[in-house]
């Protein structure tokens, strides 16, 4: 995608319900695959049709002969030529399409939006969790995509592309969704992605902490839990700089994950940062042209975006 990248570098998060910032938390930093289902089929990349129609990037197919379409299996198994209804900006028309050039069209379309993340914590009395500490965007329909179920996977880091300044880097993750998801995804907000774990809590998880608030933030060293290999959760250490109302800025100061990542990389959002044994908040942003230096939420302030 051509895309002119912002100053600073918006990655990815995923969160939920809490009931009181005066609990205590288990973070995460564990890799995570997201899957929202929409409840409509629309036109990912640009087609031309037989007829010399042209489905377009955005495009929204709202019915399938005259009823409403909700999904690409319903389409894929039409056995005879069909008659869609195709939507833009308010605007209908409708196309014909062979059952041949059908069949030839799935590449192009798509009812659900996929993206990487960081798990940011599970509460271990609700099993309510968080991520990302920002909203997942569609790609093509350039806003939050409408869904009426989703799920998050495990994610298993393959490879880092390294950050230098000007040039994000980015994890590549391998995510099985043949796999049983780890959690449902009720609500994609402003500061993540929220939803219900589904698998039981191990004890090898990191013992829950209490949640800091900004008064108790203190600038200096603190540690992010992010995985870089495989499926392994790490913890670097990072410095805590400037600290404005709910969000906070940090220097990763640790030798090993500059010299594998660069830095901050795409895909760490949602990263959990701890402080003197306490739970600060997430990654949630990178500076583009100094990749060593990022930006974060504080947990309090995701938790007042949680749907309860």
């Amino acid at each position: 995608m051509n895309r002119k990248m912002p100053v600073m570098l918006l990655l990815m998060l995923l969160i939920f319900p809490i009931q009181s910032f005066a609990k205590e938390l288990i973070p995460m930093g564990n890799s995570i695959g997201v899957q929202l289902q929409m409840p409509y089929v629309f036109v990912s990349h640009d087609v031309l049709l037989e007829s010399g129609d042209w489905l377009k990037q955005g495009d929204r197919i709202t019915s399938l002969n005259n009823k409403e379409l909700t999904d690409l299996n319903t389409l894929f198994q039409q056995k005879d030529d069909v008659e869609l209804t195709v939507e833009k900006e308010g605007k209908k028309r409708k196309i014909t399409v062979s059952k041949d050039q059908l069949a030839h069209l799935r590449p192009f379309l798509k009812s659900e939006t996929d993206g990487i993340g960081t798990l940011t914590f599970i509460d271990p009395d609700t099993l309510e969790y968080g991520a990302l500490g920002h909203q997942i965007m569609d790609s093509v329909l350039k806003q939050p995509p409408a869904f009426y179920d989703g799920a998050i996977f495990e994610a298993s880091i393959s490879q880092v592309k390294k950050s230098v300044p000007g040039h994000p880097g980015y994890k590549v993750s391998i995510v099985d969704k043949s796999l049983s998801p780890l959690g449902t995804v009720l609500s994609n907000d402003i500061y993540g992605i929220f939803g219900k774990w589904e698998q039981p809590l191990h004890q090898s998880l990191h013992q829950p902490l209490e949640i800091i608030h900004a008064e108790q933030l203190k600038e200096g060293k603190a540690e992010l839990l992010t995985s870089i290999n495989g499926e392994k959760v790490e913890s670097f250490e990072i410095k805590i700089e400037k600290n404005e109302g709910n969000t906070f800025t940090f220097h990763v100061t640790d030798k090993r994950l500059i010299q594998q990542t660069g830095g901050i990389v795409q895909g760490m959002s949602g990263s959990p940062i701890l402080q003197d044994n306490q739970f600060v908040g997430a990654v949630t942003h990178m500076f583009v042209e100094e990749p060593t230096k990022g930006a974060g939420i504080l947990l309090v302030e995701m938790l007042k975006k949680s749907p309860n």
